[in-house]
């Protein structure tokens, strides 16, 4: 997902915020789906049947897609390094706040290694494909994707080697997100940008949904780190 202070650019490209709006809802569905099975009032092993898990891979891979894009949008015309800096610390302290929240919350999965944590690692190692051929920085992610499902070793097994993505057995964690395979699809979203930046930046959103989509892609971490208490809430105080 897209952090909230990105570039005035970015956040005004109206194909990235509604695409951001729409995997907001489905994140939405997903975390809603598993806090039902939190309250026992749908089948237990719902969330962990092979469609849910599609579901949810795609899901997470849509906000690491598009973090991609927005890095090269960001830069269009040159990197505007303060703008970038705040919001990649933005988001880092959202990290950290989700990994202590969870360690605290349910401490055998918390969250070392989420989605946010990969946003982050996602930006940073992004830098260096800026200035690289769009058709190579794909051919690449491809690579990054495919590599952890050809190569494990149980030396990654451990959390604090898990991040990177080769392990046998991953670590039980609520968001676990490593920087192989995820670091693909981050790179697949660069190069998809690289080559339609015109398209990206064209387009005025007139139906009110889509210009709601497009406000909550915008706003899309304040979401993510306000919807699971707010859903969780909700049900505690019907169901619980």
């Amino acid at each position: 997902m897209n952090e909230q202070t990105s570039s005035a650019q970015t956040s005004r490209a109206p194909a990235i915020d509604l695409a951001r709006g729409i995997a907001l809802i489905g994140m939405a569905v997903f975390h809603f789906t598993f806090d039902l099975e939190f309250f026992h009032l749908i089948a237990p092993g719902t969330i962990t049947s092979l469609p849910w898990i599609v579901f949810a891979r795609t899901v997470a891979g849509s906000f690491v897609f598009l973090a991609g894009v927005s890095l090269v949008m960001a830069a269009r015309g040159g990197m505007r390094w303060p703008s970038f800096w705040r919001s990649t610390a933005v988001v880092a302290v959202a990290a950290l706040g989700v990994t202590v929240a969870t360690w605290f919350a349910i401490r055998p999965a918390f969250v070392f290694f989420g989605i946010l944590h990969m946003i982050v690692v996602g930006r940073l190692l992004g830098l260096a494909f800026l200035r690289v051929p769009p058709v190579l920085t794909a051919v690449i992610g491809v690579a990054v994707w495919a590599l952890p499902y050809l190569v494990q070793s149980p030396m990654f097994n451990a959390r604090w080697m898990a991040w990177i993505g080769f392990a046998e057995v991953q670590p039980f964690s609520m968001d676990l997100e490593p920087v192989f395979p995820w670091f693909g699809p981050f790179l697949l979203g660069m190069a998809m940008a690289g080559l339609a930046q015109a398209w990206l930046r064209g387009g005025v959103l007139v139906n009110p949904v889509l210009r709601g989509l497009a406000w909550a892609g915008r706003h899309s971490l304040a979401i993510y780190l306000i919807h699971q208490p707010v859903l969780l809430g909700s049900l505690w105080l019907f169901f619980g």
